[in-house]
Parts: structure tokens; sequence; C-alpha cells
């Protein structure tokens, strides 16, 4: 029989505040029209976030602390680093 679970994750990002000159830099180093958000957390997000609350990975994209634990819910035993 199939089985199938789901879940969500709230995660909440602050950004800094950032003068036009500090955007326009950004954008010169990010292409924002690929990204979720028109921002990407990783690489040169430093320079624009100032906090995550809640799960890294669920803001760069799968929340990878509940993935795990769904897949052990399955039997699935993930190697973690």
């Amino acid at each position: 029989s199939a089985r199938s679970t789901s879940f969500y994750e709230i995660s909440r990002v602050w950004f800094r505040r950032l003068s036009d000159s500090a955007v326009r830099a950004y954008i010169d180093k990010v292409n924002p029209l690929d990204k979720a958000g028109s921002y990407a957390a990783q690489g040169h997000g430093a320079e624009i976030i100032e906090k995550i609350e809640g799960s890294y990975t669920n803001v760069v994209g799968l929340p990878m602390e509940k993935t795990i634990a769904a897949l052990r819910e399955f039997g699935i035993r993930p190697k973690t680093a």
C-alpha cells in the first residue's frame, strides 16, 4: 500500500536596512530574478540578511530536519553530516 506524509516548516527572515547603493551592489552580484523571493540566503545573503529564525535549510529550499525525520518514519535512515 502507498504511504505518504506531509509537513511544513515556518522560518522567518529579517533583512538589514540597505541603502540604494547597497541594493544595487547586491543585484550586481546576485541575479534576484532567478531566486524565490528575489534573494538567496546562501552565498551573498549575509550581506542583506540580519537574522534567520527557524530552519536555515528551510530558507534555502528544503527543511532537512523535518525531511530526515519524515524519512525515518518510513524506515529510511539517511546519512547525516
